[in-house]
């Protein structure tokens, strides 16, 4: 095979050397279930805090803000859902683009199913969204805009 290009970064992508070696014991050796009371799980659960503060400081944010999720697709459910639910006092109008990726026009589709309203705004010939559109649809009663990068 001749020299490889992965264009897919998005989606996965190669994992650092340096992170990799910080891992490496965590899929080998220290592998316990931080949810439980015995040492290894215990010992997981500080690796885990260490990495939630190490990015909070990172980013400037409490460690409390950060939340670890296992694919985008997970995060996309976890983060729409969340704020959805959570703001739903203020609102069930819903903004996206009718190209997202299916992470989160199946979560939409799926809010609708329980009662929000999802106005889905087309892309422009060229492909790209017309910020104008996007913000043409904005409602009194509107908590989440998701707009595919």
């Amino acid at each position: 095979m001749g020299k490889f290009i992965y264009l897919d970064n998005a989606a996965t992508t190669k994992v650092d050397k340096n992170v990799l070696e910080q891992m490496l014991p965590w899929f080998s050796e220290n592998f316990g279930n931080p949810s439980s009371i015995y040492s290894f799980g215990r010992d997981s659960k500080k690796a885990i805090e260490n990495a939630r503060r190490q990015t909070s400081e990172a980013i400037s944010c409490r460690p409390n803000e950060i939340y670890f999720t296992g694919s985008g697709t997970e995060a996309d459910n976890w983060a729409i859902k969340g704020c959805a639910y959570a703001n739903s006092k203020k609102g069930k109008h819903l903004i996206t683009t009718n190209i997202e990726h299916h992470a989160v026009m199946d979560t939409m589709h799926y809010l609708e199913k329980k009662g929000f309203n999802v106005t889905y705004v087309p892309v422009e010939n060229n492909g790209l969204v017309d910020p104008l559109k996007i913000f043409g649809e904005v409602r009194d009663d509107t908590i989440i805009i998701s707009v595919i990068m």
